[in-house]
C-alpha cells in the first residue's frame, strides 16, 4: 500500500474517512470496521427508517433494496444476484447495481483531447472489422471500476463507505485516481456521495450510479415488465443528440410537447408512446425504447437548492405496487434505460418475483427494468463546445470532482394514465 500524505489535510473538507483506507482496491478488498462484516453471502447491509439495503465491493453495488409497498409485502426493488460473488462470475456483466468509472457511459472513438495531447483508452463496445476490440469505449473500458473490488474503509448500521485507487495508465486514462463512495440510508432515503481526486495529471472523471430499478418487486401478476411505471422529467425539455450506436453527436435536441421523449411536460408510462414510428430506433439501431441522456435545466428558474423539497430531477412510481421514488440530484444530466437488451437469460433472486407461475419466468424480459442514472452530459469530452470542461476533466490542486444524489421514497397510490 502506498501512503498518499498529501490528501490527509482534505479529509474534514471533503467529508472523506481518507485515515480508514487500508488498500488501493484493485482485485482484493477489506474490511476496517470492527464487529460489522459481510454476511454469509457476501453482502454489507446498512439499514434505515424503511429501508433495508446490501452492498457488496464489486463495483461498490448496490445488490439488493427492500423497501414495503402499499400493501405491506416487502419488496426487493432493484436486480442482482443473491450472492456476491456471482457479480464476479456473470460473464454479460451489465454493470449490475455498480459505479461506471472512471468515466460513464460512452467516449467516442475510444480517445479524447486535453490541452492539445490525444489519448488512446482501450474499447470494448460496438466492435467492427476494422475495430475489433470496439469502436468506442463504454463505462471506463473493458477493465472499468464496476470490474474491481473496493475496499470496505468504513461501515456502520446506516452507512458504508468504499475506496478506490485507479493507477495512472489504467485502461488508457492519464493520471492516478483516488475515490470513495459513500451510501448512507435514512427517512426513507437513499443518499449517495461519490468523490474523487485525480492526484498526479489532468484526467476525466465522471460516475454515476447504474442500477437496474422495478419498483414491483419483479412481482407483478399483470405484467413482467417496467413499462406501466410513469416516468417523470420535470426540468428536461431537451436530450443529448446520438447516432446509432448512441455517440453523441454534438447536437442538443428538443423534446417536444407529446414526443417519445416527453416525460418533461407531465409524468408518463414508460411503454406508453412506444408504438410510435419516432420510438423506432430511438435507443440506437433497430431499437425500441430509451437509451437516453436528457438534459436537466433547473438553472432557468434561477438560484437552486438541489435538495430543496420538490426540486426532484426524476420521479419513477408504481400503480400496482404504490411505491413511488424522487431523484434529487447536484447534477445536470439523466440517463434512463429501459432494459431494451434484457432478454430473459438474466435469473431473478429469490427475494423476488413469482413462483409456480408459468407466464410469469423467473428472468428478466426485455423491458422488464430501467436504469436511472445521474450523471453530467455524455461524453462531453469529446465536445468542447459544449463547455462542460470545469465538470468534466480534474486535475492536481484542483477542485476535487463530487457527485451527491439523494433518492426519496415514500408509497403513492395515484394513478397515471397511460
Amino acid at each position: 500500500m502506498r501512503l498518499h500524505t498529501g490528501l490527509a489535510s482534505l479529509g474534514a473538507a471533503l467529508l472523506l474517512p481518507l485515515a480508514s483506507a487500508q488498500s488501493s482496491g484493485g482485485n482484493s478488498s477489506t474490511n476496517s470496521s470492527s464487529g460489522i462484516g459481510p454476511d454469509e453471502n457476501g453482502f454489507y447491509w446498512i439499514y434505515g427508517d424503511g429501508l433495508t439495503a446490501a452492498f457488496i465491493p464489486y463495483g461498490a453495488s448496490i445488490a439488493k433494496l427492500l423497501i414495503n409497498d402499499k400493501y405491506g409485502v416487502q419488496r426487493d426493488i432493484i436486480a442482482g444476484f443473491d450472492n456476491a460473488t456471482a457479480y464476479e462470475l456473470d460473464k454479460a456483466h451489465p454493470h449490475l447495481g455498480a459505479v461506471p468509472g472512471r468515466y460513464a457511459n460512452r467516449i467516442q472513438n475510444s480517445t479524447f483531447e486535453i490541452d492539445g495531447e490525444t489519448f488512446h483508452i482501450l474499447p470494448n463496445e460496438n466492435p467492427t472489422p476494422e475495430a475489433p476490440n470496439g469502436a468506442d469505449t463504454l463505462h471506463g473500458g473493458p477493465d472499468g471500476w464496476d470490474y474491481r473490488n473496493f475496499t470496505v474503509v468504513s461501515h456502520s448500521n446506516d452507512s458504508i463507505t468504499f475506496s478506490i485507487v485507479d493507477p495512472d495508465g489504467d485502461q488508457g486514462f492519464p493520471g492516478e485516481v483516488i475515490s470513495y463512495i459513500t451510501y448512507t440510508l435514512h427517512d426513507m432515503t437513499w443518499d449517495f456521495k461519490m468523490v474523487a481526486l485525480a492526484t498526479t495529471k489532468k484526467t476525466p472523471i465522471m460516475l454515476s450510479s447504474h442500477t437496474y430499478w422495478n419498483l414491483d418487486g419483479f412481482a407483478n401478476n399483470e405484467t413482467n415488465t417496467a413499462l406501466n411505471h410513469t416516468f417523470y422529467l420535470p426540468y428536461s425539455g431537451q436530450r443529448v443528440g446520438v447516432d446509432n450506436i448512441l455517440i453523441p453527436t454534438g447536437d442538443i435536441v428538443a423534446n417536444k410537447e407529446g414526443s417519445v421523449n416527453d416525460f418533461w411536460s407531465a409524468p408518463k408510462q414508460i411503454g406508453a408512446s412506444l408504438g410510435d414510428p419516432e420510438a423506432d430506433g430511438n435507443c440506437g439501431f433497430n431499437c425500441t425504447g430509451y437509451d437516453t441522456c436528457w438534459i436537466i435545466n433547473r438553472s432557468q428558474e434561477g438560484p437552486y437548492d438541489w435538495r430543496a423539497e420538490s426540486g426532484f430531477v426524476a420521479r419513477l412510481h408504481s400503480e400496482w405496487s404504490g411505491i413511488q421514488v424522487d431523484v434529487y440530484s447536484d447534477q445536470e444530466a439523466f440517463q434512463m434505460y429501459s432494459c431494451n437488451g434484457q432478454n430473459a437469460t438474466m435469473p431473478l433472486k429469490t427475494s423476488q418475483g413469482l413462483f409456480d407461475n408459468a407466464d410469469f419466468p423467473r428472468t428478466i424480459p426485455q423491458h422488464g427494468c430501467l436504469v436511472m442514472e445521474v450523471e453530467d452530459w455524455i461524453d462531453a469530452i469529446n465536445h468542447p463546445e459544449w463547455q462542460r470542461e470545469k465538470k468534466q476533466i480534474f486535475g492536481p490542486g484542483g477542485d476535487p470532482y463530487v457527485l451527491q444524489a439523494s433518492y426519496v421514497f415514500s408509497i403513492n397510490s395515484t394513478t397515471t394514465t397511460s
